[in-house]
């Protein structure tokens, strides 16, 4: 049986350790180490982190606050596994979690499948924060491959050796350091694989702030990810670029429905031929981005109904501009990984 270790980092996360640590240790395959890592925390998560250290199966690290990724490399230094699976603090993995990885992980046709990536499902609560990153997460899941090009962070398993040949997390990476090897790896030839079946459980997402912040660092740490894999096709993007368009589009048509109504004013009287008539080709011109990104939005499976969901989404597309800006001032000042 294949020794698979287990890394997971915390920072400030008190509350959630017990849980995801309980759903690890009680994995069905055997057997496993778990590496967790305690990045600097301040609400006595140390403590909690020492505690658990002291079980059998839990190897306990302690770090200043440096960031994820240099806590993921850490764990991946102290690994003995043949597989190194990576989760979050806040998801409660299924106890045949690994179990489904390892049974995905046979190759077909030759491939070299170097990772395998599961099902994250995000828990819902009486909030539309929580309603939005539910629905937005299941779309992704729903329409992916068996053959993938990210491993995401809460879910995945990587063969450690090959991990290791690429240099493995850098802890110079600001964001999306799951994003970053698993391009690396498939630039290497290794064939990452999705299954549905190996599923992590996230606690709902709630509260507007922490939202718009993941977002905005989410936006700030792809412009990195797009600059260094130029023509790289990204399977799970999902409703991102809807929202990101959302703003300027709407300022467009909102221009070009004010330029309409100024025509239709310079009629004596308004009928037909005014209606008509007021729809000049500047008009329309402006108004065919509008009206393809509001198809699509139609269309997507985003929340449309209620003042409160529509600020949200203006709110969420305002910080990947935000992010993005950030990203390209990182690029010039060559830092946050660049």
């Amino acid at each position: 049986m294949n020794l698979v270790s287990i890394a997971v980092c915390v920072r400030n996360g008190l509350d959630w350790i017990d849980g995801c640590l309980e759903s690890l240790v009680n994995q069905t395959h055997s057997p496993i180490e778990i590496i967790l890592v305690d990045d600097g925390s301040t609400d006595g998560g140390q403590d909690k982190v020492k505690e658990w250290g002291e079980h059998e199966l839990v190897t306990a690290i302690s770090q200043e606050p440096i960031g994820l990724s240099a806590g993921r490399m850490a764990a991946l230094n102290a690994a003995k596994g043949d597989w190194f699976a990576i989760t979050d603090i806040d998801v409660r993995p299924e106890l045949d979690w690994i179990q489904r990885m390892l049974e995905a992980s046979q190759s077909r046709e030759g491939e070299d499948v170097v990772a395998v990536t599961g099902r994250t499902v995000f828990g819902r609560s009486d909030d539309v924060i929580s309603r939005i990153r539910s629905v937005e997460i299941e779309a992704k899941y729903r329409s992916r491959p068996r053959r993938t090009k990210l491993a995401n962070g809460p879910c995945s398993m990587f063969n450690r050796e090959k991990l290791l040949s690429i240099g493995g997390f850098d802890p110079s990476w600001y964001h999306a350091e799951d994003m970053e090897v698993s391009l690396k790896l498939i630039q290497d030839g290794g064939t990452i694989v999705y299954t549905q079946d190996a599923v992590v459980n996230h606690v709902p997402e709630t509260g507007l702030k922490r939202f718009l912040q993941k977002r905005k660092r989410d936006a700030r740490a792809h412009v990195r990810i797009h600059r260094r894999y130029k023509g790289v096709r990204h399977d799970f993007i999902g409703s991102s670029w809807i929202v990101l368009w959302m703003i300027p589009l709407m300022f467009l048509g909102s221009f070009g429905a004010y330029l309409y109504v100024n025509n239709l004013l310079s009629y004596d009287e308004v009928n037909a031929d005014a209606l008509y008539y007021s729809l000049s080709r500047e008009v329309l011109l402006i108004q065919i981005l509008p009206l393809f990104w509001l198809i699509s939005f139609i269309r997507s499976h985003l929340p449309k109904r209620g003042i409160s969901a529509i600020f949200v989404l203006m709110s969420w597309s305002l910080v990947l501009w935000q992010g993005i800006l950030l990203g390209y001032c990182d690029a010039l000042l060559r830092r946050k990984g660049h």
